[in-house]
């Protein structure tokens, strides 16, 4: 396998010649703690082919040499497209220092800089290298090497005794800077490197990410470098606003809280409003239309990419797939003919099974985290209080209508708690109408199943917020936002709920309401039983379960 160089990226020297760079990989066969270290297989390859690839795809390093004494690192190297100098026995003692090693194994000739790399140091990226490479030539340095910022409070010896390091303690964020080296890479100006050093008088550190600065030292180090190097690469794309609601930007952060990295969040910035995510600390990135989400996902070999966008097409899917044609897709909510370029879709508020790879149904709805810690309600013997949502959004202003109604003074004796989601509009006027003793008007609550598991019933439109008052039995009534939501298969009259249409009258809604506020104990109590018989605190697992198994 050989790597093709990108000359034009190549540094020159100031008389315009390029500068020469050589990489050295030193790779010696007797490893005593992990034997045979450096040709362990490790996410599909062995240890040493990733130091290989990074030296070989570097825009600087113009020449890359294993120096080794193992027959098996010789071919991988070789195969690779890379130099091999054959290390002499007296090189190969533990007692060597790795300074005699590099000069030994420098070619002759006139060499600009000279990189030292660690083949224990797999999960450094090519783009760190380069940027280290480049801020040694850039700021004339003798050395830089590799290191890490890892502050802590740490405790030395002082006259036989254990003392602090530090005088104050504080939080790990306050703490002073302490630069711990990786051993992944030493740049070093070729006219400083002899056998006894590679450390001129100008030195300085390189900063790298703490996921690329592992070292496999022993065995624990292996396992976590596996864990690294297998572990998925995962991306989102999501779209949420006050037309098509924002159910999809609370799926899409519950799904993101399901997998040991922390995922890409794409969102477009002519859909969504990066408000509508909260204050959530996963990794939001948007994009400007199909073009540059594609562009984006060009850099970057995800292994699960996630939509959660309504409805994509065929043309949108093949796009996709030719961008990212190792990548597991799974769509979520999707009923467009790109369904059948998908990998796996999940359809919980569709029924509609007519491919393979579609589950669909509630089985597959994926609760918030917190409904998971509150039991049912207990139906009481009168209704006291009232639950009113409509999602994030409400495009079809049910909450203003139910407002208008509940204000009056026939509804004085009950209590109308009335929950207003992040992409609403005219919040403020709504707001208002907490004047009335009766009303309580929120807005972007955080904790949603305290305030629904206080109140007897619910009013909510087909989508989320339905789920969720039925895993607490609540029963509600329900109405359509959208044509889209008039297909939404669970929230109806056979699972527990009233549902009354898309936009209906204001008579309708009022009389439905009405007949909740005066219905008997009994009555309620059948309606719980319905909501309570599905299974949806199971979702999050069949999902994920299944996307797993990809």
């Amino acid at each position: 396998m050989a790597f093709r160089k990108r000359l034009s990226c190549l540094i020159t020297k100031g008389e315009g010649s390029l500068m020469k760079i050589v990489a050295i990989i030193p790779a010696r066969a007797g490893s005593k703690g992990i034997p045979n270290k450096n040709i362990r297989i490790i996410g599909g390859h062995p240890l040493i082919y990733y130091s290989i690839k990074n030296a070989l795809e570097s825009e600087y390093i113009t020449d890359v040499i294993v120096s080794t004494d193992s027959q098996e690192v010789k071919v991988i190297a070789e195969q690779m497209g890379a130099k091999v100098k054959w290390r002499n026995a007296a090189l190969c003692g533990d007692a060597v220092t790795l300074d005699a090693v590099i000069a030994d194994a420098v070619p002759e000739g006139c060499w600009d800089y000279i990189v030292t790399m660690q083949p224990t140091s797999p999960t450094l990226c090519v783009s760190t290298l380069d940027a280290a490479i480049k801020y040694t030539i850039d700021n004339e340095l003798d050395t830089v090497i590799s290191a890490i910022n890892k502050p802590h409070l740490s405790w030395g010896l002082k006259d036989g005794k254990k003392v602090p390091n530090y005088v104050e303690r504080l939080n790990r964020q306050y703490l002073p800077a302490c630069y711990m080296e990786t051993g992944a890479f030493v740049v070093s100006r070729a006219s400083i490197v002899t056998p006894q050093t590679r450390i001129g008088e100008k030195i300085d550190i390189y900063e790298v990410p703490e996921a690329e600065a592992q070292d496999v030292d022993n065995f624990e180090d292996l396992r976590n470098v596996a864990a690294t190097l297998e572990c998925e690469k995962v991306a989102i794309y999501v779209n949420g606003n006050n037309k098509r609601g924002i159910g999809h930007i609370y799926r899409a952060l519950e799904i993101a809280d399901e997998f040991y990295v922390k995922p890409d969040i794409y969102y477009d910035i002519n859909q969504t409003d990066v408000r509508v995510f909260g204050s959530t600390t996963h990794k939001l990135i948007p994009v400007d239309g199909i073009a540059e989400l594609f562009e984006k996902c060009k850099e970057i070999n995800y292994t699960i990419f996630i939509n959660d966008i309504l409805t994509t097409s065929i043309d949108y899917m093949i796009g996709l797939k030719s961008v990212l044609p190792h990548a597991k897709i799974i769509n979520f909510e999707d009923d467009g003919e790109g369904i059948i370029k998908a990998d796996l879709v999940f359809n919980a508020l569709f029924h509609d099974n007519e491919f393979s790879q579609v589950h669909a149904g509630e089985k597959y709805y994926i609760s918030g985290k917190t409904f998971m810690f509150y039991n049912p309600i207990e139906i009481k013997e009168e209704v006291k209080r009232v639950f009113i949502s409509f999602g994030g959004a409400d495009p079809q202003n049910y909450s203003d209508r139910l407002l208008s109604m509940i204000c009056k003074p026939e509804y004085k004796n009950y209590k109308f708690v009335v929950v207003l989601g992040r992409a609403k509009s005219n919040v403020e006027v709504l707001m208002n109408y907490n004047k009335y003793s009766n009303i309580e008007v929120l807005y972007d609550v955080a904790n949603m199943p305290e305030i629904m598991t206080s109140c007897d019933i619910g009013i909510t439109s087909r989508g989320r917020t339905g789920y969720e008052l039925a895993i607490l039995g609540i029963p509600s009534i329900s109405m359509a936002q959208n044509q889209r939501e008039e297909k939404h298969g669970f929230v109806c009259n056979e699972n527990g709920f009233t549902y009354i249409g898309l936009n209906p009258a204001d008579e309708i809604i009022e009389s439905n309401l009405k007949m909740y506020l005066r219905m008997t104990k009994k009555s309620r109590q059948k309606f719980q039983s319905m909501l309570l018989s599905h299974d949806l605190r199971g979702g999050r697992k069949r999902v994920m379960n299944l996307i797993h198994s990809l």
